[in-house]
C-alpha cells in the first residue's frame, strides 16, 4: 500500500494528510454550513492552512479522499483516550454529503479500531444535529447520555454564553 495510506475501502482511501490537501480542505472548512455544529467558525485561507499544519503532525486526524479522483472530501478524528477508549468525530465536505461516504470511511476505521484492541469508542455530538446522530445510530453506536446545556462555544451580544446540549454515543467491542 501507499505511503500515508491506512485503510482503503470501495471508493475511499483513509490516509495521513499532506500539504497539497489545502485546496480541499479550505474547501470544507471554509463552509458555514459544514462547521455549523463545530466550536469553530468558517475557516479563512491562513487558518485553513493553520489547520492543515496541525492535521499532517498528528496521527488522530485522517484524510478521507475518493480513489476515483484523489480528491480529498472530508476528515474522521480517532482520538486517543483513556481506558483504551477513543473517540470519533467527522467533518465532510457539503458536496459529498448524503451518498454514503462518512458511513463508509467511518466504519472502516471503527472496525480496524476494534481489531487492533480498542474496547470502546464514542461520540459527542449536537441533538440538532440530526444527521450526525443517525450516522452514529447506522453505525451501531447506543445513545448513552444527554447532557443539558454542558457546553457553549460562542457568546451573544450581551457577553452571555449560549448554552448547548450534548448527546454521548458509545460502541464496544464485540
Amino acid at each position: 500500500m501507499e505511503h500515508g495510506i491506512i485503510i482503503e475501502t470501495e471508493r475511499l482511501r483513509l490516509r495521513r494528510f499532506r500539504e497539497d490537501d489545502l485546496n480541499d480542505l479550505y474547501e470544507y472548512l471554509s463552509d458555514p454550513e459544514v462547521v455549523r455544529y463545530e466550536p469553530y467558525q468558517p475557516a479563512t485561507p491562513a487558518e485553513a492552512k493553520d489547520s492543515l499544519v496541525w492535521r499532517i503532525s498528528t496521527e488522530e486526524m485522517i484524510a478521507v479522499e475518493l480513489k476515483r479522483c484523489g480528491k480529498l472530501i472530508g476528515n474522521v478524528y480517532l482520538g486517543k483516550r483513556e481506558f483504551d477508549s477513543l473517540e470519533i468525530g467527522y467533518v465532510f465536505n457539503r458536496a459529498y454529503w448524503g451518498q454514503g461516504f462518512a458511513k463508509e470511511g467511518c466504519a472502516a476505521l471503527i472496525d480496524a479500531a476494534f481489531s487492533h484492541g480498542i474496547h470502546r469508542i464514542f461520540a459527542e455530538c449536537d441533538p440538532e444535529n440530526k444527521a450526525s446522530w443517525k450516522l452514529l445510530e447506522a453505525l451501531g453506536f447506543v445513545r448513552e447520555a444527554h447532557l443539558r446545556k454542558n457546553v457553549y462555544f460562542w457568546k451573544d451580544e450581551q457577553g452571555s454564553p449560549i448554552w448547548k446540549d450534548t448527546y454521548i454515543y458509545a460502541r464496544l467491542r464485540n
